[in-house]
Formats: C-alpha cells, sequence, structure tokens
C-alpha cells in the first residue's frame, strides 16, 4: 500500500441474490451522502436487498448517483421502479433523484431501530465529519441529540490524518493501538490539526506506533464519553458509523462505560456505515406505502 492511500476505507457492496423483486408491492431507497462516504440501500417490502458503501467524491450529486448505481449493480432492477427515495446525511440537499429529505439525526436512530430492536435508547454515530449522540424512543424516534463541536479530532477524517502519520492502514489502526501492554495518558489536544503536532513530537520521543494509536484512540473515547453524557446516556447504547469498526476506540469507550455497546455485525448483511441511508429507505418506505394507501381509498 502506497503511503497516500494509509486513510483509505474500504468500498463495499452488497445484494440479496436469492430474493426477487418482480411480484413485489413496494421498492424503496435511501441515500445518505457524507463527506466522508456515500451510502445506498435498497428495500423491497421493507426488507434489505441491495446497499452500498462509496467513496464520496467532489460533487455531492453524482456520488448520490454513483452510490445507488452501486448498489443496484448486477441486479435486474431498473432504477425508475423504485418507488420513492429519501435523501439524507450532509449532501441529502443534492441527491438529484430523491423525492423528499430527512435529517441524518433521524434515519440513523430509525435505522439502529431496525437492526438493534427496541432495547436501543441510545445511539452514537460516529462519522467522519462530526459524532452525533441520540436518544431515542422504542420505535426508533427521536428524544434529543447532541452533535460535537465543529473539528475533526473525534471523527473519522481525524482518523484518516492519524493513520498516514504512523503509517497504518486506518481499518487496522484500531488493533494496533490495543498492542501496547499499558495505557499510555490521552493525547491532550482537541483540535486534529494540534493533535497531529502532538503526535509527531511522540514519535520523535520514541513512542512507537502502537503506544501513538493507543493514546489517539483514548483521547477519542474520552470525547465520545462526554457528547453521550451531554445527551444523557440510557441503555441500550449502539455505536454506528465508520469509527465503530475501531475496536481500540469502542473497547476503550466500553472501559470507561462500564459496560458493553451493540455494534453492526460485519457480515455480508449489514455494514455501520449504512445505518443512516438504511433509516432513511425505512422512511422511503413509510411515505411509498402511505402513498399507495392514499391512492387506494
Amino acid at each position: 500500500m502506497r503511503e497516500e492511500e494509509f486513510w483509505r476505507w474500504s468500498e463495499r457492496s452488497w445484494r440479496d441474490t436469492k430474493r426477487r423483486w418482480h411480484k413485489t408491492s413496494a421498492i424503496a431507497a435511501g441515500v445518505d451522502v457524507g463527506s466522508v462516504s456515500s451510502k445506498a440501500v435498497v428495500l423491497v417490502d421493507g426488507e434489505v436487498y441491495a446497499w452500498s458503501l462509496l467513496r464520496t467524491g467532489h460533487s455531492s450529486p453524482d456520488s448520490a448517483v454513483a452510490a445507488l448505481r452501486a448498489a443496484l449493480e448486477g441486479a435486474d432492477l431498473p432504477q425508475e421502479k423504485i418507488g420513492f427515495v429519501v435523501g439524507t446525511g450532509y449532501g441529502r440537499v443534492n441527491v438529484p433523484f430523491a423525492d423528499r429529505t430527512m435529517s441524518e439525526i433521524s434515519c440513523h436512530a430509525r435505522g439502529a431501530n431496525f437492526i438493534f430492536g427496541d432495547a436501543v435508547r441510545t445511539v452514537l454515530d460516529i462519522g467522519g465529519q462530526d459524532c452525533k449522540a441520540i436518544r431515542c424512543d422504542a420505535g426508533g424516534r427521536v428524544k434529543n441529540f447532541v452533535m460535537n463541536d465543529k473539528c475533526a479530532a473525534g471523527t473519522g477524517r481525524g482518523m484518516e490524518v492519524f493513520a498516514d502519520i504512523l503509517g497504518v492502514s486506518v481499518e487496522e489502526i484500531g488493533k494496533v493501538s490495543l498492542k501496547v501492554e499499558e495505557e499510555p495518558p490521552p493525547v491532550s489536544a482537541t483540535c486534529v490539526v494540534f493533535a497531529r503536532s502532538e503526535a509527531l513530537s511522540l514519535l520523535r520521543k520514541g513512542w512507537s506506533k502502537e503506544k501513538v494509536a493507543a493514546a489517539y484512540c483514548a483521547a477519542m473515547s474520552h470525547r465520545l464519553l462526554s457528547l453521550l453524557k451531554r445527551v444523557g446516556i440510557e441503555r441500550e447504547v449502539a455505536v454506528t458509523g465508520g469509527l465503530s469498526k475501531n475496536d481500540g476506540v469502542v473497547r476503550r469507550l466500553e472501559n470507561l462505560l462500564g459496560y458493553g455497546v451493540l455494534r453492526v455485525p460485519q457480515d455480508e448483511r449489514y455494514d455501520a456505515q449504512i445505518v443512516g441511508a438504511l433509516g432513511a429507505a425505512l422512511f422511503a418506505h413509510d411515505f411509498l406505502t402511505r402513498r399507495d394507501r392514499n391512492r387506494t381509498t
């Protein structure tokens, strides 16, 4: 791997090859255009049929188009057969084929409720540009939420910066951070620019990559705990977003909480980064079935 690619997350897609859409009554989709990644989820009669996870490009509309195209790739499902599309995320107003847009807060809560069930009361989404702590009810409806300050230090972009500094894949940096015999103190800087300088200084002092990674993951876990406390922690707690895949951050957060959190199973059917798009697709399914019901009455 070339040094400039240590920051790169994997792009993925999945489709239920056993399911047929031709005799279904409702096909809906959600597209989540984030600052780092763009996701699309397609539902057939309320069940996950296909999804994609791509890197967001310079154009939000083009990224939305590419995400939905990637989700449908290999299927014989034309886009015009999709009855309703909801756009969400940072670039939701730029999803050119969306029938409606909704906030990512509502979509993440709804998606987490679908995956984990009605026991979830707190959702922590650790995204590329921001982090969101959401309180929700048994139906996945938002009761309260808070977002992090506008700095990348506790987000996916911050982790990408550290991956380049350490020369470690962003997908492996969490595991690397756990290879320390003794936990170092967290890095002190809350701004990614100063945190980067601090990390370089520690490397020059002779700290190992593992130790620096541990210090940064610990700092992130402390910031996430502070965010959760601001919204009010109510169990069960579900963690979503790209950085929920980072064992170094999540395990340290669990140690601070004193109990485990729910994480999206990393199997073929789901990915932690598609939760917002899944929630958008679920809302799209609701809108579609409601519209069709009104037409028949």
